[in-house]
């Protein structure tokens, strides 16, 4: 913590400092990750090899199937945000959009599907580009909570009334998510 000029101690980071300790806290915590999972995949290989060796198959067939729609999205995303200039993301999506940003939000959100390891760097990205949280918030929200898409899917296993009534509450309570994020950030 620094201290201000009146000695009292700043609870703020220093944000020259913000972002190299950022890339180094997410570097940090990829090698404790990967580490517990050596680890564990060592247990778990000499308590049953075969049962191991199953599950690391199984894991690289999941793996491979869903590495292309992956790639796919994230190289579109990416193209998108190149050629989208900031000054417009921030115009219709920024702090200043209001209405019309959260509406973009939510719509984009509600009809896009995108797994949601996805859609963390499409966020991050977002707001790199000058989008605002609370807008991001509520196209994360929908995008995880509601389904035009899987709607007819669900109106099959779980009738007309529920899955219309489950996707209608969901869009609201993403909205009220943005806005309660748009008011704390």
């Amino acid at each position: 913590m620094r201290l201000s000029p009146d000695g009292q101690r700043n609870r703020w980071r220093d944000p020259s400092k913000q972002e190299h300790n950022e890339g180094k806290d997410v570097s940090n915590n990829a090698v404790i990750y990967i580490s517990v999972c050596v680890v564990l995949s060592a247990v778990s290989f000499f308590l049953d090899r075969e049962k191991t060796i199953a599950g690391f198959k199984k894991g690289w067939n999941m793996f491979k199937n869903v590495l292309p729609p992956f790639l796919n999205i994230l190289v579109l995303v990416s193209l998108l945000i190149y050629l989208i200039p900031p000054s417009v993301i921030s115009q219709y999506l920024g702090a200043g959009s209001g209405v019309l940003g959260f509406s973009i939000a939510a719509l984009v959100g509600s009809i896009t599907l995108i797994p949601g390891f996805i859609s963390y760097p499409i966020a991050a990205g977002l707001i790199q580009q000058g989008a605002s949280y609370a807008v991001v918030a509520t196209f994360m929200t929908t995008l995880m909570m509601v389904g035009v898409v899987t709607l007819p899917l669900e109106i099959k296993y779980f009738g007309r009334r529920v899955a219309i009534t489950r996707n209608v509450l969901n869009f609201i309570a993403a909205v009220i998510i943005g806005l309660v994020v748009g008011l704390v950030l």
